[in-house]
């Protein structure tokens, strides 16, 4: 636990060497850790890998009053590079946090070594059924596995059994109640208020690695396109017979991808 400008922070803190901060998606009852608890002890055998639960997810302070936007969670990642005395990291952004790493890339550049966009959000696309469903989930057994439907390509990943933790974890104190108040309908609002625009996606001059699964029914693959195409330093690879769990679904192509990546001197 950490003290990120007023927010008591919840974060994994592993390994050495140069540091990444890796950004956890948006989903109900998502923690660091269930994000990333499958490339973290890969990852930190070669950096040091820093996974925070973003304010209003986890086990991060839930401050009252607080009003969850993109400025709150850009303004929660310096508070959180500040309290490590961290000048300059590397972002790998899923999702929702891809949305957020890109955003701070813009607004604090010098703070930016290399970029990981996975899955991410962070221009403007119709709102998805499944992200339409992810975002107004209530919570329940069925309603989860609905969800967790909607992430993975090979729904043989989706348990009963990951379907009741992942409930059991969405139903924390204080979880639904924040999560609730962050993206109620209409929800189109709330994918266009995680976008940069155009001209300053444009503007990054950040070496950047794309990664979507071409068969994501939460994010559309055209978002990772149109990123290839407005970020000019950037690759894209795409993932065939993969959901919106890159992390999950194509694990050792993940690390190996993201690890040659991050590895590259600029």
């Amino acid at each position: 636990m950490v003290r990120a400008g007023s927010i008591d922070t919840n974060l994994h803190d592993v390994g050495a060497g140069k540091p990444v901060l890796l950004v956890h998606g948006s989903g109900p009852g998502v923690t660091a850790w269930a994000n990333w608890r499958t490339v973290m002890p890969e990852l930190s055998r070669r950096r040091r890998v820093i996974a925070p639960d973003m304010v209003g997810f986890g086990f991060t302070e839930r401050p009252q009053g607080i009003r969850y936007g993109l400025d709150t969670w850009v303004e929660h990642l310096v508070g959180i590079l500040d309290a490590m005395e961290l000048d300059r990291v590397d972002f790998v952004g899923n999702s929702f946090g891809g949305g957020l790493s890109l955003a701070f890339a813009i607004r604090f550049p010098h703070r930016v070594r290399r970029l990981v966009l996975m899955g991410s959000a962070g221009v403007s696309f119709k709102l998805t059924d499944g992200l339409d469903a992810v975002w107004g989930y209530e919570p329940s057994v069925p309603n989860m596995r609905k969800v967790m439907d909607y992430f993975a390509y090979d729904r043989s990943l989706v348990s009963d059994e990951l379907a009741e933790l992942r409930y059991g974890a969405s139903i924390r104190p204080g979880f639904q109640e924040a999560f609730a108040s962050m993206f109620p309908a209409p929800r189109q609002r709330w994918v266009d208020a995680l976008a940069s625009t155009d001209q300053d996606i444009r503007a990054i001059r950040h070496e950047t690695l794309i990664l979507h699964g071409r068969d994501d029914r939460v994010v559309p693959l055209e978002t990772s396109l149109r990123l290839n195409q407005l970020i000019e330093p950037s690759q894209l690879h795409v993932f065939g017979r993969c959901g919106h769990w890159v992390q999950i679904e194509q694990n050792q192509g993940f690390i190996r991808l993201v690890n040659d990546f991050l590895d590259t001197e600029d």
